[in-house]
């Protein structure tokens, strides 16, 4: 039989048939996919071979035999000393990122590094700026600031409120006849959007005080949903910190693409934006053509560096 991976615990796995019913499958013994090393080998979005067990039984359970080939997935490396990768999820169109200002803050580090693996597996990644009718004017600027800045480069971002409802009827629009992943850190309010979009499905929803427990996104995994508009959600456990996974020195800034536009017009083709001479992307950088924070955060990724918490205010123009 042949299915779509709905839901994962790390030792069973909800699987949608193709038939339309749902089996509780399990994966026997060490179960790998080639040249990706990973804590789960079997990933939500996953399209797999199973067989059932029991057939006599009224709950039929079943055995993962196989995977088919990924079209995409979105892959993370821990921030805690394992540094053990985790595909969040395999197979979709587009992915929505649920940055928030304060309660908690979305560092543009942050951002970056989740833009960069999207760009990498060549997936739609859209940026939505949630909890804006919780923002005092100065504070609603530098929203529009970091909106404006993410545009330039190329990428829709929405300001929304999922508490309120505001644009929300946008973002339900871009999902129709797609399977999206939904992503942010803890407290973003990932599951309030969810809930906006399909309030049939009522998921639970935890305040901003609980959120921020040590090691929360190990223990936990992403399901997909089945929406009544005709499109797939994944709702993602929140994310900590993201590592970038298997990006080779030389091709990193081909996943900027404010860095990729200009690599043609440096001197070196195998340029790395660093000390080399007439390199288009300083100068673009010194003439304020490209944001310093996305520097910074290149920087960060090419020297192996863990992400630092810097203040959105820290990129405002003097």
């Amino acid at each position: 039989m042949t299915g779509t991976v709905y839901k994962s615990t790390g030792s069973w796995y909800q699987v949608k048939a193709d038939d339309g019913n749902f089996y509780q499958c399990r994966i026997k013994g060490k179960f790998r996919i080639k040249g990706i090393k990973s804590t789960n080998p079997v990933a939500v979005g996953d399209r797999v071979e199973f067989k059932l067990e029991n057939t006599n039984d009224e709950d039929q359970n079943g055995v993962i035999t196989g995977i088919k080939e990924r079209e995409n997935y979105i892959i993370r490396k821990s921030v805690n000393l394992s540094k053990q990768t985790h595909i969040i999820a395999s197979n979709i169109d587009q992915a929505f990122l649920l940055v928030t200002l304060k309660n908690p803050p979305t560092f543009t580090v942050f951002i970056d590094r989740f833009l960069i693996t999207a760009e990498a597996y060549e997936i739609k990644a859209i940026l939505l700026f949630n909890k804006i009718d919780t923002y005092k004017d100065d504070e609603l600027d530098e929203v529009k600031y970091l909106a404006a800045m993410y545009r330039q480069i190329g990428y829709q971002c929405i300001g929304i409120s999922a508490k309120t409802g505001k644009k929300v009827e946008q973002v339900k629009e871009l999902m129709k006849g797609k399977t999206s992943l939904i992503s942010g850190h803890s407290g973003t309010g990932k599951s309030t959007l969810i809930n906006a979009i399909e309030p049939k499905l009522d998921l639970k929803t935890t305040e901003i005080s609980e959120q921020h427990r040590q090691g929360q996104h190990t223990t936990t995994f992403a399901e997909m949903y089945d929406l009544d508009f005709g499109a797939q959600i994944i709702d993602t456990p929140g994310i900590k910190g993201f590592g970038v996974v298997d990006i080779e020195k030389e091709e990193l800034g081909n996943y900027f693409p404010e860095f990729f536009a200009r690599k043609k017009d440096c001197k070196f083709y195998n340029c790395l934006h660093l000390e080399e001479p007439k390199c288009a992307v300083k100068e673009a950088l010194e003439a304020g053509e490209i944001p310093w924070s996305r520097y910074k955060s290149y920087l960060q990724i090419l020297k192996g560096e863990d992400e630092q918490n810097y203040r959105f205010d820290n990129y405002q123009p003097e």
